[in-house]
């Protein structure tokens, strides 16, 4: 059916991607349909994502994207084709498809909640509220109020998000009591911040605490009014800012009134290097970590690391479940990737990291960069390189707003009370503060 022989796109971008498959790239056929999803004709974008599924294997999404090419305006054919690119991870080149197919049976709510969904895995939060609000006089309080109320959060309308989380009943399904109280967790957040951070389109701080319950210790001082809004894209991390991050983490213990009485070491090298310097700031004894151990702090130099080894997965899964007076403190978070659980504390949100006893990038003798050799010292030596060192912040671009100690601890003590509360599930969104990427 996508043979080359047979048919090929004619429009530009399509076609493109075409040639890409003709050299066997499938992420990159599918990276070039992307910004084009909503313009071009869609039997010409199914052609080659049906042929992109053909040469993966999914059968799902072949068929499907056959029956748009043969059909491209019937309503069964859109959303099959919808439903295959979301269950594919391609939400992108659905939503096209779905908001068709919504407009040619408005009533069907079905097609409604597949392209919020396909919206949410975008990040359009607004557009999802924009289609929930459309059809709220039908849809159901479960999962369609929720939905409205979550988006609305997630893009920034809290007064909206008030407004029709008022309406929502509790649910009759025992599914969604999770969900709800979480939903309950971040308008209580929302509450606690807003008179002290604002929540205004820029502040990272009080969003990622409103979604994720995590307390950010700083931001970017790199390229904040150049669409990083204080998150970094590629770091190479250092001693400072490892001990910066200890120290914003001492201070928000002491402000939020929280007395831990050890640290808890994770298993693999980088969080026990960062673990072990929290011991020597906090004045704690340094203990390997025990699930349901209580009043004490998990330090984790990146969330992702630790789930590669081989205890990993395991150790996560038990830390998301609170344990009475357990602070889950994070030093480099991803971003982009975010890890199966969220930390209560991190130091930072990047893309991509490099520790500072990694392999990191040099100049060398003859003037090019190399990467150089990572610092295999005993963990206890290069943990007393970060105590060491000079916490003094970089002075940055001047771009970032400024953010002295005593901001950062007025707001841990304003929002002391909605703190360290509920499970550490994963935030799945950057939220209404969006950031710039690497492709």
């Amino acid at each position: 059916m996508f043979s080359r022989k047979i048919r090929r796109p004619k429009s530009a971008d399509p076609l493109k991607a075409w040639e890409c498959l003709d050299a066997g790239d499938i992420p990159g056929a599918l990276r070039l349909l992307k910004p084009g999803a909503g313009t071009q004709p869609l039997a010409e974008t199914a052609l080659v994502v049906g042929r992109a599924a053909e040469m993966a294997g999914f059968d799902d999404l072949r068929e499907a994207a056959a029956a748009l090419v043969a059909g491209p305006g019937k309503g069964q054919a859109l959303y099959d084709f919808g439903y295959a690119c979301v269950e594919r991870g391609l939400p992108a080149l659905a939503i096209p498809a779905l908001r068709e197919a919504l407009l040619g049976n408005p009533g069907a709510l079905t097609v409604m909640r597949e392209l919020v969904s396909a919206y949410e895995r975008e990040g359009r939060h607004g557009d999802a509220v924009e289609v929930l609000t459309r059809y709220e006089d039908d849809f159901a309080a479960w999962p369609d109020r929720y939905l409205q109320v979550h988006n609305a959060i997630m893009s920034g309308d809290l007064t909206l998000a008030r407004s029709r989380h008022g309406l929502l009943p509790d649910p009759t399904d025992a599914l969604w009591e999770p969900p709800r109280d979480r939903q309950n967790r971040m308008l209580e957040r929302a509450a606690s911040a807003e008179p002290v951070s604002g929540l205004g389109p820029t502040d990272l701080r009080g969003w990622q605490f409103v979604l994720a319950g995590t307390v950010l210790g700083t931001l970017s001082p790199f390229g904040f009014d150049a669409g990083m809004t204080g998150r970094y894209a590629w770091l190479q991390d250092s001693y400072a800012l490892c001990l910066e991050g200890l120290l914003r983490l001492r201070a928000l213990l002491d402000a939020a009134e929280v007395r831990p009485r050890s640290v808890s070491l994770l298993p693999d090298r980088d969080s026990r290097i960062l673990g072990l310097a929290a011991a020597e700031v906090l004045g704690l004894p340094a203990e390997a970590f025990a699930p349901g151990r209580e009043d004490t702090v998990v330090v984790a130099y990146d969330l992702n690391g630790v789930a590669e080894t081989e205890e990993g997965p395991e150790i996560l899964k038990q830390l998301f479940a609170r344990v009475p007076g357990q602070v889950l403190h994070e030093h480099a978070s991803n971003w982009t990737d975010a890890p199966v659980i969220t930390a209560d504390s991190v130091t930072l949100l990047h893309q991509s990291a490099v520790a500072p006893w990694g392999e990191q990038m040099r100049v060398g003798d003859d003037g090019d960069v190399e990467r150089g050799p990572a610092d295999d010292r005993p963990a206890e030596r290069v943990a007393a390189g970060i105590v060491g060192a000079d916490p003094s912040p970089e002075a940055g671009d001047g771009g970032t707003l400024a953010d002295p100690l005593s901001s950062f601890t007025d707001f841990a003590a304003a929002v002391r009370g909605s703190w360290l509360r509920g499970d550490r599930a994963r935030l799945t969104s950057t939220g209404p503060v969006p950031s710039a990427r690497f492709a």
